[in-house]
């Protein structure tokens, strides 16, 4: 009946030792202070890494757009050029063809051009006298009128200048050489026409 009264022994361990409790709390906390730490270290990596593809992808458009936008302004100062060189020809074709008209020599004032003159599209026409026609080359740019017409007189600068030589092959043939000149972004550029022109009045 008394053995209910037995003398029983407890032993404690302290709480503080096992996998739980205080430590565990503890451990809790720390892994959480580190994986916010990681993840906020990992986030602001993307942000960099994605600031870094946004600018490539933009300089790397800006080039693209900036060289086209080159190359068409080439392509159309080069267009410009090619119907100025064929002009220059044009221009001597209308004075040899002005000296039949006058029943003077085919080739009067043109060889004087073998060092290089420069005319616009009134050389050849009743608007320009004859002596005026064919000038030596002093390297003028050219102007654009409001009519859209190249001359020296009026109208606005432009890029451009122009050469004309002519050169007498043979007693009835003349060589003509236009060569248009222009700078753009510092580089320079020509564009060239030749024609052959023959006493056949």
């Amino acid at each position: 009946m008394f053995n209910f009264f037995k003398k029983i022994n407890y032993k404690f361990k302290p709480i503080l030792k096992k996998e739980g409790g205080f430590n565990q709390l503890n451990n809790f906390f720390k892994e959480k202070i580190n994986a916010k730490r990681y993840s906020t270290g990992f986030t602001m990596i993307e942000i960099i890494i994605t600031i870094a593809v946004l600018s490539v992808g933009i300089i790397g458009t800006y080039n693209a757009f900036y060289s086209i936008m080159n190359v068409a302004d080439t392509m159309s100062y080069r267009l410009t050029a090619a119907y100025l060189a064929q002009e220059g020809i044009d221009i001597v074709k209308n004075i040899r063809d002005g000296s039949f008209v006058a029943g003077v020599a085919f080739n009067s004032g043109l060889t004087s051009c073998a060092g290089g003159c420069q005319a616009d599209y009134k050389a050849g026409t009743a608007v320009e006298q004859r002596p005026n026609q064919l000038q030596p080359y002093i390297g003028s740019f050219l102007k654009i009128n409001s009519d859209g017409f190249y001359g020296y007189d009026l109208g606005t600068d432009t890029k451009f200048k122009r050469e004309i030589t002519i050169n007498q092959v043979s007693l009835d043939e003349l060589q003509v050489d236009s060569e248009v000149f222009w700078n753009y972004n510092g580089k320079d550029y020509s564009v060239k026409s030749s024609g052959y022109l023959y006493n056949w009045h």
